[in-house]
């Protein structure tokens, strides 16, 4: 029989870089926001003709718009990030890329102001934290039968922590690099990859709780490593399955659902991990009393103690 949970602090150092990297990523590059949490106002325009980045570049320049972001997202159509603008400001410069590249056509325009950014992202956080409080208190109530309920909850909370630090770790490297901002399809997969996370983890926790109520060993290590075992296979099907649907979407849907894809890939990779080696790995950790081992100088204060 596989032992995964004897190697436990090996999966803990292998999160450890992981979160280290995108904590110092955090902290360098930070994690650029969209329109929906800073303001700004966000424009589509395509052209019948083709148009060159750095034409287009300088034309809004010339406009004055020299703080604008401009993506190019296919031949002849481009997403203008800029502050907020008025109708008129809009319609200035529409006016002047036609007159300088052509007929266009607007395909999309989005405006946020800086109050409606605020209580959005005010908003976004409190549903975050209410989501996590709440998924605590279930996980608590549905093992309240089983001794030390408290830690199944709070070792499924750690889990969560751990995959939604390893997506904004990712994205922050994203976004210093393609310029990639979190949106609302962002939070959208965040809080998706929340609940998908929790489920793959409370399965695993049941399936502990069977064995303890069955009585299979008298060493729990050995009861939450044999439960691991018995759903690995369940936990990576589920997982690859899920993964060959968010692909297609990826690849077939494209830009407008981006961000809600690809945190959903690196939801779906993190949470499984999450779920097989460290959620149940803090269990074990937890009732052989071993927080020690994560702070050497507290492990020697105890024992000089």
């Amino acid at each position: 029989m596989l032992d995964i949970i004897s190697k436990r602090f090996r999966y803990f150092l292998i999160s450890g870089v992981i979160i280290l990297i995108g904590i110092i990523s955090l902290a360098s590059a930070g994690l650029p926001r969209g329109i929906e949490f800073s303001s700004g106002s966000m424009l589509t325009v395509s052209f019948e003709g083709a148009v060159e980045h750095d034409e287009f570049q300088d034309e809004l320049n010339n406009l004055g718009y020299t703080d604008a972001i401009i993506q190019q997202t296919r031949p002849g159509e481009f997403l203008i990030r800029t502050h907020e603008l008025t109708t008129e400001e809009k319609d200035q410069i529409e006016n002047a890329l036609a007159a300088r590249f052509g007929e266009l056509q607007e395909t999309q325009f989005n405006s946020v102001s800086p109050m409606v950014a605020s209580e959005t992202w005010w908003t976004t956080i409190w549903a975050v934290v209410g989501s996590a409080v709440g998924i605590l208190l279930y996980v608590t109530w549905a093992f309240r039968r089983m001794p030390k309920p408290l830690h199944y909850g709070t070792c499924a909370i750690i889990a969560l922590a751990h995959d939604a630090l390893i997506a904004l770790g990712v994205f922050s490297i994203l976004g210093a690099i393609l310029d990639w901002e979190i949106n609302l399809m962002f939070i959208t997969g965040v809080l998706a990859v929340i609940g998908y996370s929790v489920n793959n983890t409370v399965v695993i926790f049941d399936r502990i709780r069977e064995n303890l109520t069955r009585g299979i060993s008298a060493d729990f290590e050995s009861i939450v490593n044999n439960s691991l075992v018995e759903t690995l296979s369940r936990s990576v099907n589920t997982s690859l399955t899920t993964l060959i649907v968010v692909l297609a979407l990826l690849l077939f849907v494209g830009a407008t659902i981006q961000n809600f894809v690809v945190v959903l890939i690196i939801g779906i990779v993190a949470g499984t991990f999450s779920s097989v080696f460290i959620a149940p790995s803090l269990l074990v950790v937890w009732d052989n009393g071993e927080w020690g081992r994560f702070i050497p100088w507290l492990k020697s204060a105890k024992s000089k103690a």
